[in-house]
């Protein structure tokens, strides 16, 4: 069966860094464009970054643009998220899923960004 298993979150001070991995399996990752996603404490579910099949095209949402870094490893069938210069508003829970959240999301990883 499909499996989207997030990682990597924890507790960081502010301008700290985290990389998160997302392990997929149960469906042919390397043919879809996937993307990062969070949730914050009463929020929804927002986009954070998305990334093309073979890696080459990458977007982000405005707010983590310059400081977040997606890629992945289709022969690992993982996608990462490379964080840097946290900041307390990027406090949430982070998720992996397909552009379309194709396939039902797995637990997510907390960050938590705090002094």
């Amino acid at each position: 069966q499909v499996q989207l298993v997030e990682s990597g979150g924890g507790l960081v001070q502010p301008g700290g860094s985290l990389r998160l991995s997302c392990a997929a399996s149960g469906f042919s990752f390397s043919t879809y464009v996937m993307r990062w996603y969070r949730q914050a404490p009463g929020k929804g579910r927002e986009f954070v970054a998305g990334i093309t099949t073979g890696g080459g095209t990458t977007n982000y949402a405005d707010s983590v643009k310059g400081r977040f870094t997606i890629s992945r490893d289709n022969a690992k069938n993982t996608l990462y998220l490379q964080m840097t210069s946290l900041k307390s508003e990027d406090t949430a829970v982070y998720y992996c899923n397909t552009k379309f959240g194709s396939y039902p999301w797995g637990q997510g990883t907390q960050v938590t960004v705090s002094s």
